[in-house]
Parts: structure tokens; sequence; C-alpha cells
């Protein structure tokens, strides 16, 4: 391979395309070279001294192989400072890489040409031309430019040119290269998702809308019948939904048109503007923003201070319309009485004996009241009183039927999940009803005092019985850690058969050793657990 393309990283380097002997690795880019011209060597290049010798590599064989002698092209033949080399090089690069891309040309190019140089000879000599597509100087017989600068001087004026900027690029400071953002955000520019090379947006109005349209052909003569010269139904569907693709592009293109026309990218100008407006002010911009698709940026702008000074007036209408109620007649006790009133709006009203306003202010609103849920009937200290009837009922059909001796060992009936076990007093029935159970009296903790728990404070107490408040109050638990201690202690003995030692409680509990026996002994005496 006898060509490499040379390309750099930095702008403005050497680049451009170099040509190396394929037998000794030699450049010859500068200089003439033996081009091999048979069909089995491609790209095949030979410096002068290796061809006179014969040598050979690959499939070359120089003995019946056509050859080419290819002159370096270093002439002036359009303009005196670009030669003919460098010419079709910039058509070439102009080919590849696009009309456009100016640095990529220039580094095609090479010999530390620039951007701007290349984009100003193509538009002077190519577009400008009177003779366009076509330099002026187009005509093969056209040999001034070559007369006035010979081939030598042209090449020497061409190395002093090259040296010059080689040397300048040395001495310049180090450019840290600019690396391409790897993501669209604000870093890198004002708005996200914004790419401003191609004024387009990672994320497009419609942004799917070239899915519909992306797999349709259209073929000539497709679409129409031949005898009836109608366009087919699946040509006139394919017709309809190009436009509505159309139709979508058309509104992805006002909207762009929005945004540039209002300056909508300059992300932190508009903010700074917009903090220095007042809350009413923003407000009112805000519900003005929709006008803005109907209007230039001018008018807009004209449109939305108009809107700002008819605010202010309207403001100042009515706090003239104040002080005249409050017979204010000059614009110095103006003044005061809004600076006094501002004063007062910051101060804190009075309390206690000091209130003189306390019986017109109005008061606290109370909290509504909280209706107790269905558990509280389970949970209560007795049985609801439809379950109480009931239950009212059958003691007495029991204590009418059953001898005395039966009456006096029969067990009263279970109230609250409380058991009657033989540890507990024998009680009697009186004119058929049971009597109440035992109160539990908590022991206080020593150095504490109760908590005063409320509706306020404690949001589940409405779930509690009355015992179970005073059983929280003087422990200081609240309801919800009350209600899920009670949940995990009961559901252990669930699993235990009904028993619990105070050590398990204690365990589940992970709270004061003193908290969890007084709960365990609440537990006990209410039903829920035996002591194992």
């Amino acid at each position: 391979m006898g060509v490499i393309r040379k390309k750099t990283i930095s702008r403005g380097t050497e680049g451009g395309l170099k040509y190396i002997c394929d037998v000794c690795s030699a450049d010859i880019t500068s200089t003439v070279r033996i081009h091999c011209a048979d069909e089995t060597c491609k790209d095949f290049d030979l410096c002068v001294p290796c061809f006179a010798e014969g040598k050979t590599s690959r499939d070359h064989d120089p003995r019946i192989h056509a050859f080419s002698v290819i002159e370096q092209h270093s002439i002036p033949i359009y303009t005196k400072d670009w030669g003919a080399d460098e010419e079709l090089l910039l058509l070439e690069g102009a080919e590849v890489y696009g009309l456009g891309s100016w640095a990529d040309i220039a580094d095609h190019i090479g010999g530390y040409r620039m951007k701007e140089e290349v984009r100003d000879h193509y538009i002077k000599t190519y577009v400008d031309s009177s003779k366009f597509p076509l330099p002026e100087r187009a005509d093969p017989n056209n040999l001034q430019l070559l007369e006035e600068n010979p081939r030598e001087k042209f090449q020497a004026r061409k190395k002093r040119r090259i040296e010059e900027r080689k040397q300048a690029a040395k001495e310049a400071p180090p450019a840290t290269p600019k690396q391409k953002p790897t993501a669209s955000v604000p870093a890198c520019h004002e708005v996200q998702g914004y790419m401003p090379g191609r004024l387009e947006f990672e994320t497009e109005f419609a942004n799917e809308a070239e899915e519909a349209v992306q797999h349709m052909q259209f073929d000539p003569g497709d679409g129409r019948n031949p005898r009836t010269g109608e366009d087919e139904p699946e040509m006139e569907l394919k017709l309809v939904v190009m436009d509505i693709y159309n139709s979508k592009l058309t509104a992805r293109a006002d909207r762009k048109r929005i945004i540039f026309e209002h300056n909508l990218l300059e992300y932190r100008k508009n903010t700074a503007v917009d903090k220095k407006r007042t809350k009413e002010e923003r407000d009112l911009n805000n519900k003005a923003k929709p006008f803005a698709r109907m209007m230039n940026h001018s008018d807009y702008d004209e449109f939305t201070k108009s809107l700002e000074h008819e605010h202010n007036l309207r403001q100042a209408i009515g706090q003239l319309q104040d002080w005249r109620h409050m017979s204010i007649g000059d614009l110095k006790t103006g003044e005061k009485y809004e600076a006094d009133k501002q004063t007062r709006a910051a101060r804190p009203a009075p309390t206690g004996q000091f209130d003189r306003l306390a019986g017109i202010r109005p008061a606290k609103p109370t909290p509504p009241i909280e209706i107790p849920s269905a558990t509280t009937a389970l949970t209560a200290p007795e049985f609801p009183e439809r379950l109480k009837s009931i239950q009212t009922t059958a003691n007495s059909a029991l204590s009418a039927t059953a001898p005395l001796s039966q009456r006096a060992t029969a067990k009263s009936p279970l109230t609250n999940g409380t058991s009657n076990t033989a540890s507990q007093p024998p009680t009697d029935l009186t004119n058929g009803h049971t009597p109440s159970k035992t109160r539990f009296n908590v022991p206080s903790l020593p150095g504490t005092q109760p908590l005063r728990l409320t509706n306020e404070n404690a949001t589940d107490l409405h779930l509690l019985s009355k015992e179970e408040v005073e059983l929280c109050s003087i422990l200081r638990l609240m309801p919800k850690a009350y209600l899920a201690i009670k949940q995990g202690v009961i559901g252990e003995a669930v699993k235990a058969g009904g028993g619990l030692k105070r050590k398990g409680v204690r365990e589940i509990c992970k709270i004061d050793p003193t908290k969890s026996t007084r709960l365990f002994d609440f537990f006990v005496h209410s039903g829920w657990i035996q002591k194992a």
C-alpha cells in the first residue's frame, strides 16, 4: 500500500496524504514517484532508486507491469498561493467530509492550512467565480500563473510558509484539546437536551413521527389503476399518512421558531430577569405566555410590559383608595402609614391578659371528633350491649334450671377474653347478672410522671380501652407502640399454646424490663396469655 491517509488530532498541522515506497518505505510525498498501472497491483508506488534497480515486492513484476511517472503537482493553476495538488485535495475533502466541514477538509489538505483559509479560498475561487461552478482560470491553455510563478519559486515559497507556520505552532502555548460533550447537559450549554451545532433537541416534538413513514416506499407508476386512472386505496392511505407526518413537522418547526425567536434558550438570562419580578408579576407573565405563539418577540415584550404596568397601576389605585378611607391626605403621611402597617403585620399577636381583642379574635379551630372504629368494641373492657344482653339471658336461664350446688360451682361467662380460672374468686349470680371483672392497678414507675395522652398527640388512642389508656399513660408508651407489642406478644402466645414466660415477653418487647413486667402482668390479668 503506497498511500497513507494521515489524520492528526490537532487542527492546522501538516496532515494530508502521505506516499511511501512499498519497497524501502521511504517518504516520496514531495518527490517524483513511480506508480504501477497494472490491475494486480493496487496503490503500489516506488521511489526512483528502487525503480531503477528493478526491486519488487508482493505481486509486482517490473518486467511486464506497466507504470506511470507521477510528478508533484505543486504548481499554481487558479491562484498564486494554492497549488494544483492542494486544489485536488480540497475537492476530494469536500466530497468526503461535505461542504461546511472546513476543519476536516483542512486536515485532509495538510500543509498547515487553517479552516478559515480553506473556506475563504473555496468561496472566492469557486462560488464567487463568474463561470460558476468553474473557476475563473478553468481554461487549460491559460498558463499566465505558471509563467509568473515558476515551479521552483512556488515550491520554495510553499516550503517557507510551511516552516514558518510549523515554527509558530511549536512556540504557541499548548492548547487543551476541546473534547466533545458526552451528554447534552447544562455544563455544555444552558438548556439540557439541546444540540447547538445542529439546532436540534435530543427529544423533539412528536419524536416518534418518523416511525409511521420510515418503511414507506413510493415507486414510479405504483398507486394508480391503469384502467380507471384513479388512485388505489393503498396509495390514498399513504398520502393521508404523509399529510399527517407533514403536519407534525410543521408543528415541530413552529415550536422551534417560537423558541429561537423569543430567546428561550438563554436560560440563565431569563432566570435572572424572572427573579427580579415580584410574585404577582411572575404569575401574570406565566398567564400571558400562550400569547407568545401569535406574536413576535418585540410585540410580546411590549405586551407583557403593558400588563405589568397595568398591574402596578391597579395596586397604586387600591393603595390610594385605602389612604382615602383612612383620611390620609399627603404622601408623607401615607408612607408612614404603610411603614406602620408593615410593622404591625410583622409583630406577633398578644396573648394572655394583654390581649384586648381576645373576645373578637377567632379562636383556634377545634380538631374534628374522631369516630371510634369497630376495633373499639372488641377491645372495650366489657361486651357490647348486644352480646351482653344475649349473655345475660343465657345466665338467667341457667340459674333458673340448674341445682343450687351447680350454681355455686358454675363458671361465670368469659368477659373480654378473661377466662375464669381456679385462682379467681368464685362468682355469684345475682338477679341473673354477672359482676364486672377485677380492675388492674398499674404500679407507677419510680421517678417518672404519667404521660398525658390526647387525640391530638396520639392518633391511635381510640383503639385502646380505658385500662389500656391508663397503662400506656403510666408506662409512658404511645398507643401505636403498645399495639405493636400487644400483637407480637399475643402472636407468640398463640404459637406457644397460650402460655409465655416473663423472659419471653421481655425479649419480644425490647424495652425497659420494668415496663415489660407490667405489660406481662396486664396481659395475664386480661386473660390474653397464660403464665407458662
